[in-house]
């Protein structure tokens, strides 16, 4: 069993940065991927950003691509999202979530079928 605790979440201006930080407690050799997922009121969850157990490698969803900043914490068992240059479109509820289905997970997804433990959320609102 993999419990996942996010925290980090807040208001923040248009342009500004915030980091999100996700417990893991525990990086079992069964975890493939460690992921950040959000969820817009009324918009379908979307794949963010995900980090390999393995190796390391990254990917990062083309609407975040060169803000956000997947990253692992080996000492800490934790998972950061750095967001940088925050927009209005950024508002949401995000979640952390660890793989142990599939290996090689696709980013354009809502993660349903590859990810099956899930933090609670922590909600991020961008706005002026």
């Amino acid at each position: 069993q993999v419990r996942l605790v996010e925290s980090g979440g807040g208001l923040v201006q248009p342009g500004g940065s915030l980091t999100l930080s996700c417990e893991v407690s525990e990086f079992s050799l069964d975890i493939y991927v460690i992921a950040w997922f959000r969820q817009a009121p009324g918009k379908k969850r979307e794949g963010v950003a995900y980090i390999s157990t393995n190796d390391g490698s990254t990917d990062i969803a083309d609407s975040v691509k060169g803000r956000f900043t997947i990253s692992r914490d080996h000492a800490k068992n934790t998972v950061s999202l750095q967001m940088n240059s925050l927009k209005i479109e950024d508002t949401a509820v995000y979640f952390c979530a660890a793989d142990t289905l599939a290996p090689d997970p696709p980013i354009n997804d809502d993660g349903t079928n590859e990810f099956d433990y899930w933090g609670q959320g922590t909600q991020v609102t961008v706005s002026s």
